[in-house]
């Protein structure tokens, strides 16, 4: 999928927190302490194992607050339905901090799953903008922001070159060129990640936000999907589908398999997350060396992404709350983002990290992720986000296999997520 001083405003923070769950109004057990003490931290799997070493050094500084991870699967869905498990009326309550799937916070601040936290005690101000949005519900602050993502449009800078040409900036051009360049250097022309999957979702919500549209508003309550703006983003899909420019191979593609396809010098363009760019870019990659990275195309001009990452959030029946809070603060300042950064690939939330010159150096394609995020928005908003997921996902995949014309799919999903809301 991816600061603060701690030590120096660690005691502003526990101080400012402990009023602000008071007046919060949160559910909690009524055995649940107010104080210090020990945690668990739930995350999905740590697939780079840089989280470990940073917890350690929380430990070494809190030894009274002592943090033990807790590692779920790597699946997204088999994640949330064990925090689900875990936090709703009859869990065991295990989990005090939630590393959380951007997209999860709507449904589980929705299901007072997680407590609502006071926005003006966190360093809301020095995150990138748009990340902000996505710890929100309903006009308060559930979370913090932990890492970023969005989606970036990857090249063979090489093949470009040979050709004269710069990066597309719109569709039409992103079209021509996989109709056209694609084929004389043997390749397929441009995928995404366009299984009947949540990266479906992500695909489909940045066509039709990239046209100028929505799928829904309000929290939830409104369906916006029947728009000009949708059929323009789900018929530019489908089109490079029927006209061969978008290989059928790639209705199969999850992340991985279509990062695998590029790398393996098979696509001159792909849809993907930041770490796809690392991957294709390292020495032992067929197109090492040849890989380039713009904001994802739109219409007329740089379209939008979906953000991605994770927040954390303290679970409504957490242990010791304040605690779970200066973790918080601890895993979102600067100096463990860009620990985040360095060990984890993971983007982080904090603007300054963006533009340090070093850290552009390691990683060439901040500046590019910058932009991409600061235009980005996140997946529609609902607190039931799975079902709205499902829906979008089945509608748009018999979009682009051809069951269904754009048009007659833009209004099945309306009705389905009408029947949703």
């Amino acid at each position: 999928m991816r600061w603060i001083h701690a030590a120096g405003r660690g005691l502003l923070v526990l101080l400012v927190i402990l009023t602000g769950y008071a007046a919060s109004g949160a559910r909690a057990d009524e055995g649940a302490g107010s104080g210090r003490g020990p945690l668990t931290l739930a995350t999905a799997g740590d697939l780079t194992g840089y989280l470990g070493p940073l917890l350690e050094g929380w430990n070494r500084a809190h030894p009274d607050e002592r943090v033990t991870l807790v590692e779920l699967p790597d699946s997204a869905d088999e994640t949330r339905a064990q925090m689900a498990t875990d936090l709703r009326d009859g869990g065991r309550h295990r989990f005090d901090v939630l590393n959380i799937d951007v997209n999860w916070t709507s449904e589980f601040a929705a299901a007072d799953w997680i407590r609502p936290l006071p926005r003006d005690r966190f360093p809301l101000g020095s995150f990138l903008p748009p990340v902000v949005d996505t710890a929100t519900y309903d006009g308060r602050l559930y979370a913090v922001p932990y890492v970023t993502n969005a989606g970036l449009l990857l090249y063979r800078k090489d093949v470009l070159a040979a050709e004269g040409v710069p990066p597309p900036r719109t569709w039409a051009e992103l079209e021509r060129y996989a109709e056209t360049i694609a084929p004389k250097h043997g390749l397929d022309g441009y995928a995404g990640q366009f299984l009947p999957y949540e990266g479906l979702t992500v695909n489909a919500a940045e066509s039709v936000y990239s046209a100028g549209g929505s799928i829904l508003g309000d929290e939830g309550e409104r369906v916006t999907v029947d728009s000009a703006a949708a059929r323009e983003g789900i018929g530019f899909l489908a089109r490079g589908v029927r006209e061969g420019w978008i290989p059928k191979a790639a209705l199969a593609y999850k992340e991985e398999e279509s990062k695998q396809a590029f790398q393996n010098g098979r696509l001159l363009f792909l849809r993907n997350w930041p770490y796809a760019y690392v991957s294709a870019s390292a020495p032992d990659s067929a197109v090492a060396g040849k890989v380039g990275a713009v904001p994802l195309p739109g219409p007329d001009g740089p379209g939008t992404s979906v953000l991605g990452g994770s927040n954390l959030a303290v679970g409504a029946h957490a242990r010791h709350p304040d605690s779970a809070a200066r973790l918080i603060a601890y895993l979102t300042g600067e100096r463990v983002q860009r620990q985040v950064l360095t060990r984890g690939a993971l983007p982080p939330v904090r603007a300054d990290l963006y533009e340090d010159p070093a850290l552009i150096e390691a990683f060439p394609y901040l500046p590019t992720l910058r932009e991409s995020v600061l235009a980005a928005a996140p997946r529609p908003k609902s607190p039931r986000y799975d079902q709205v997921s499902l829906a979008v996902q089945a509608v748009v995949h018999d979009a682009l296999t051809g069951r269904q014309t754009p048009e007659a799919a833009v209004r099945r999903l309306a009705r389905e997520l009408a029947a949703i809301s």
